[in-house]
């Protein structure tokens, strides 16, 4: 094991920390050192679901016992981005198309990573079924076709709309994560799509390390404003090379 791969576990778990620290899985900071290093696309979208469903059920844990998860939060979402997912799942986008499109998601991840959504005094609003719906699925295709989970775009679209507080989004958006990723990845493996890097073993330990502490931080003490930008200063670096790739 050589200091670059070890270098690239460590910035793997920092990742994982970061984005577990606010309920999401951290397939779009996967997806973005991956493509900085040059793994093909088609090795990179399996390796971060698997990786992802590790760190997002480490967040959902956190997050739930800590008393933050709502069943009448998720099911709306859920009940129709399990099945797009694994539509999604069973697409292969052409490498220069999935590439423009896991730029543009990453892109939404970096909104999501430098503007701190804030508490206010206005009252939640009731998520009206339909917009549940009709949101879960594109999320849920979009989620199974580029290889993430689907908090990066979930989460942003809670908050904006009021439909819950910071930490209930958390909770929401890591099981929402979690199903979705396995989801995705069982679409792949319908198809016979998986193609997992042989190291990936030891970037799951990883992840899972640094989104133990993500989640415990993130659902009981604090979330860290300066680290979040300079990982949206990478993801930026990774999406510019995507974009024009």
């Amino acid at each position: 094991m050589d200091i670059n791969f070890i270098l690239l576990l460590f910035i793997l778990a920092i990742i994982a920390f970061l984005y577990s620290s606010v309920g999401h899985g951290g397939a779009s900071g996967y997806l973005a050192v991956m493509a900085i290093v040059g793994i093909a696309p088609v090795m990179m979208k399996s390796s971060a679901l698997v990786m992802n469903l590790a760190v997002s059920l480490m967040s959902f844990i956190g997050f739930y016992k800590a008393g933050y998860f709502r069943w009448r939060l998720f099911l709306p979402f859920a009940i129709a981005s399990i099945p797009f997912a694994f539509i999604g799942g069973t697409m292969t986008l052409p490498d220069a198309v999935y590439k423009k499109v896991l730029a543009v998601c990453l892109f939404i991840a970096i909104l999501r990573l430098v503007y701190q959504f804030k508490q206010n005094g206005e009252q939640k609003r009731e998520i009206p079924t339909w917009s549940g719906l009709l949101s879960g699925s594109l999320i849920g295709l979009v989620s199974g076709m580029i290889g993430i989970g689907g908090g990066i775009i979930l989460s942003p679209l809670m908050l904006l709309m009021r439909w819950s507080t910071l930490k209930e989004t958390a909770a929401v958006s890591a099981l929402f994560i979690f199903v979705n990723s396995l989801s995705g990845l069982y679409g792949q493996l319908q198809k016979g799509g998986i193609h997992l890097t042989e190291n990936l073993q030891y970037a799951v330990m990883a992840t899972i390390c640094g989104g133990l502490l993500g989640s415990y931080f993130g659902s009981r003490k604090f979330n860290v404003p300066t680290l979040r930008y300079l990982l949206a200063i990478g993801l930026i670096i990774a999406s510019i090379k995507l974009m024009f790739a």
